[in-house]
């Protein structure tokens, strides 16, 4: 939803109008885009999700959710149409595609989902978010970017202040004094699919760091809401003051401008945010994956120096306070880390698909 949030909000600005069309699951979770932004709810459905008997009529929903886009759009036409990928987004695609629509999908991974690969070659571009994308031969692919939401670009002008010496390092090399025996903010999250694995091992890597240290940290983690009392009993038994734990935070970027170290999987949106923002990170991807396509979009931040990748597998707390403890306490690493993440960042990423919709609209092909 974060990237087509903020395409919805960069074609508002331009003086669009603009119409999400999605499912009754995905406009759940639609809360954030801009009030006039309309809302077309479709059925829809996934062959891998929920009972047999659901399974089975996912052709109908599907086909109910075609004929109601394909009647939207017969009634007020897209200029263009732009899917996100997933289920949800099949009833608008099929429908662009019947009526001959102007039409894109972003993907943000490196390795495309099975609704993206799909349509890979019945649309007019596929904009990336990951470069390269592993895509079908013959699909029409543009380096975008993954666009991030406004939040996201304001916490980016945050400098990031490396631990220890507490010195602020503006993105132009730019200093501020600060002070050196503050907190260290470690920051760790990784969704529904994330989180009771670093529920396990963080609290289990922390108690292995120095005790000085320890004491020194500032934790705000993303936990299970069965799992926090947990979470809370391990940290309990460290020097580490009582941590932030829940299960979702709504301030996300304020909380990685915050950071001096970020612990998180390796999705395509947090990793447009780690690096917009400009925060050394140490990712876990999901090793269930589709396509182990986290570890994939984890490869261009690790190559330019801006984030650590470990496999899950075989991980233990140990070894992670192995990882942590260096970039804790030698901050000129920290900042070069930072400094290279940043430099991955796309902060035009969302200016660079509008002007692709705009393109596409106007009749022009890559």
């Amino acid at each position: 939803m974060f990237p087509a949030q903020a395409l919805a909000d960069e074609m508002l600005a331009r003086g669009w109008r603009v119409s999400l069309s999605t499912d009754v699951r995905g406009n759940a979770h639609a809360g954030g885009f801009h009030p006039d932004v309309a809302r077309q709810v479709v059925a829809a459905g996934s062959f891998a999700q929920g009972s047999l008997l659901r399974r089975l009529t996912v052709p109908l929903r599907l086909l109910a959710g075609v004929i109601a886009a394909w009647r939207g759009f017969r009634a007020d036409r897209p200029a263009c149409v732009a899917g996100f990928g997933g289920y949800p987004a099949i009833p608008a695609l099929a429908a662009a595609w019947m009526l001959g629509l102007p039409r894109l999908i972003h993907e943000g991974n490196a390795v495309p989902g099975q609704v993206n690969r799909r349509f890979a070659r019945r649309v007019h571009a596929v904009a990336c978010g990951v470069w390269p994308t592993r895509l079908p031969a013959g699909t029409r692919a543009v380096e975008i970017g993954n666009p991030v939401r406004a939040s996201v670009k304001s916490a980016a002008a945050t400098p990031y202040a490396p631990p220890e010496n507490g010195v602020a390092v503006g993105a132009a090399g730019g200093a501020a004094s600060a002070s050196s025996s503050g907190p260290i903010r470690l920051l760790v999250f990784g969704g529904s699919q994330g989180a009771q694995v670093f529920a396990d091992l963080v609290p289990a890597a922390v108690a292995r760091l120095p005790k000085k240290l320890q004491a020194r940290l500032a934790i705000t983690q993303q936990v299970r809401a069965d799992a926090i009392g947990n979470v809370e009993t391990a940290y309990a038994a460290t020097d580490v003051p009582p941590p932030v734990l829940a299960p979702f935070f709504a301030d996300m970027p304020q909380l990685l401008a915050q950071a001096q170290l970020v612990i998180a999987r390796a999705g395509a949106s947090s990793l447009a945010e780690i690096a917009a923002i400009g925060r050394p990170a140490i990712l876990i991807p999901y090793p269930h994956a589709t396509d182990d396509h986290q570890a994939a979009n984890a490869q261009a931040l690790v190559a330019a120096g801006g984030a650590l990748m470990l496999r899950e597998e075989g991980l233990t707390g140990e070894a992670l306070a192995g990882h942590i403890a260096p970039l804790l306490t030698e901050p000129g690493r920290a900042a070069r880390m930072a400094a290279s993440a940043q430099g991955q960042g796309r902060l035009d990423a969302a200016e660079r698909l509008a002007d692709l919709v705009i393109a596409l609209s106007e009749g022009e092909r890559p």
